[in-house]
This record gives structure tokens, sequence and C-alpha cells, in this order.
């Protein structure tokens, strides 16, 4: 969630929040307006700021960019991670057993700027970009400490999930001569159309519900979780506030015989969308449509085809278009797609959470 201001002034910020957390739900929050990058640059705890930025920090450059503005006399960048473990940690320490809790911990790592705390820096072996992926690791294993101590492990899901895969801020040219991919096989990276951009890992620990060796290569996506809770919880949803999304209580219990998902719809930063259903993709825009080359500008430049079709079981790079060679399915996954859009949702309307396979 990003928090702003109608203007940057001492009188504005000092005034409580109108939207955020707490209005939506939350009993307790403590973290920052926005990612790293965005200022004021100062913590909020609940519906306020802890100290009322008055000076103003320069912008930074490179690996540890962030904008210029405003900044608290407590707040440092390169202790923020620190710091909202540590908050996570007490969090969950407050925590009793006989009453169920909900804990939502956004990380501002690996994200701009990347400054990883000094006692990481350089143990990845690769770049600053490693070392934070790195301090990303603890902080998850301090949470899951905290968690296994207070004996709430066994009867507690436990997820772990990105957003987007990785930044070109981490130096993929750095990282590729040390033998490292972030993108692995995977074509582009954050903000892409492809699976470099999209494809990210999910954890999930419940050991009273999860078997500790299971895995799954049915297609989800995060706005699922929206119904998987609701489901494990027994909350009814509305209609018109899950229609993207939908359970996957049936993976995690091992109970799914058919896919969860009918079709994902994807979609990147310059506005273009894609929809897989299957082992096909189609993509709707020439080029990766973000920041990978060739951009937008250029692939239209170059004629490159508007419309792509790949089959992932035998092209998982995304390398080889087949618009051409398949344009029945072309024309189903556009119909799909339209189909989605005409409804006004991405999934089946009246479809229940659990989809009659988990109770």
């Amino acid at each position: 969630m990003t928090i702003r201001w109608n203007s940057g002034t001492t009188s504005t910020i000092s005034q409580p929040i109108s939207f955020g957390p707490l209005q939506v739900g939350f009993e307790y929050f403590f973290g920052i307006s926005a990612s790293l990058d965005m200022h004021p640059h100062t913590y909020i705890k609940n519906d306020r700021v802890t100290s009322i930025p008055q000076k103003i920090t320069p912008g930074s450059d490179g690996k540890k960019f962030w904008h210029k503005g405003s900044i608290a006399d407590d707040f440092r960048h390169i202790e923020v991670l620190d710091r909202l473990t540590d908050e996570a940690v007490r969090y969950a320490n407050s925590q009793t057993r006989n009453q169920p809790f909900f804990l939502y911990s956004p990380l501002t790592a690996p994200h701009k700027p990347i400054i990883p705390e000094r006692r990481f820096q350089g143990r990845s072996g690769l770049n600053e970009w490693g070392d934070f992926v790195m301090q990303v690791d603890w902080t998850i294993g301090q949470v899951m400490r905290a968690m296994d101590e207070k004996g709430f492990t066994h009867n507690t899901l436990f997820i772990v999930a990105s957003d987007n895969g990785a930044t070109p801020g981490a130096d993929f040219a750095l990282l590729e001569e040390k033998g490292h991919d972030p993108s692995y096989k995977f074509r582009g990276h954050k903000a892409d159309i492809f699976k470099g951009g999209h494809r990210v890992a999910f954890v999930a620990r419940w050991p009273v519900v999860i078997s500790g060796d299971s895995s799954s290569d049915q297609r989800i996506c995060h706005t699922n979780l929206l119904a998987t809770v609701a489901d494990i919880t027994g909350f009814e949803l509305s209609e018109n506030s899950r229609e993207d999304s939908v359970s996957i209580l049936p993976l995690l219990t091992g109970r799914a015989a058919v896919p969860v998902r009918e079709a994902t719809i994807h979609h990147s930063i310059n506005g273009s969308f894609a929809i897989r259903r299957g082992h096909w993709k189609l993509c709707l825009c020439p080029g990766l449509g973000g920041w990978s080359d060739p951009r937008l500008k250029q692939a239209r430049k170059e004629q490159l085809p508007a419309v792509q079709l790949y089959g992932l079981s035998n092209d998982i790079a995304e390398t080889r278009n087949l618009q051409t060679q398949h344009p029945e399915i072309v024309a189903e996954f556009t119909a799909l797609l339209q189909r989605y859009v005409q409804v006004g949702a991405a999934r089946p309307v009246g479809q229940n959470s659990t989809m009659g396979m988990c109770r």
C-alpha cells in the first residue's frame, strides 16, 4: 500500500493518515509510506509518522537510488530493513497461541535502493544486489524463528513470495560474468510481460495441512490469496470483492484434481496484456512490453508482430513466436480475454471460493 499526503508540508505530514492500513482492517501498522526510494522518508506507526521530516535529503545514483525529498532525523535508509524485521519479530512475540492473528510483512528489499546492511556486504560473492537478497533470506529466517520459538509453527500458514522478477538494477551483466542469472532460463525481468518478469517463488509452510515434501506445478497468482484466506477462515466474500481470486486451498491440501484457475492474465508496466492457459501464452504487444529491449517504441519501429504466441512446454524461454502457425489458438485466447473483460472477472461468475473440492 502506498500512503500519500496532499502536500509535503510539515502541517500536513503531522496529521493522521486518512486512508491507510487502519482504515482497511488492520489493527496495527508500522512501516513507511511507499517503497524505500520514495519520500517522505520517515516511519509511520498506526496512522501517524513517528518523526516529522524536517530536512531534505538529496537523491542518489545507481543501485542506491532514492528520490530527493524530506527525511526525518531518525531515518537511515540502510537501517530500514532491519527495523522492519525487528518490528515483525516483536509482533510475533507479542501473540498468544489461543488467539489467531494475521501478520503481513512487505519488505523494502531487494528493491532499490540496493543497500544491504554492512554485515551482509560482500557476503554473496556477487554484488550488492546479491548481498541484499541474502539479507532478505535472513529477515525471513528471523520471523520464522520467532514463530517456532512461540510454538506457532504447526498450525500457522507461513507464505513467502515476491511481487515480480529481478530488477535490472541488479546489474544482470555483472551477475552473468559471475555465473548467476536471476531470471534463470526465462526471458525478461521486472516490468516485462515475459516469464522473467512474472514467474516468482511461492513457498508455503503449514505443517498441519501441507506435506513437507510436496510441490505443485499448477499456475497461480497473488490474486488467489484473497479467496484462499477467506476459504480457510470460512469468510463469505461478495461477488464484487474477488473478481480475479480463486482459492488455492485445494493445492495446499493436495486435493486439487483439476486446475484451480482456467487462465491467468498478465500485465506489463507499459500497459500490455498477456493471457496464459495450459502451456500456451498469448502476448498482445510487440517486444517485451517493459524495460527490456526492444522497448515498445523500438519494437514498433522494427515492425515486430503485435501478437505473440508461445508454447511453453517446448519453449520455456519464449523465443519462438507461433502466432502464424496457430491462428486458432490466437483467436481462442483473444476471445477468452475479451470474455473476462465483458464479464468483469477472470473466473466463472458465481463460482464459490472452494470450487467444491475442499470441504
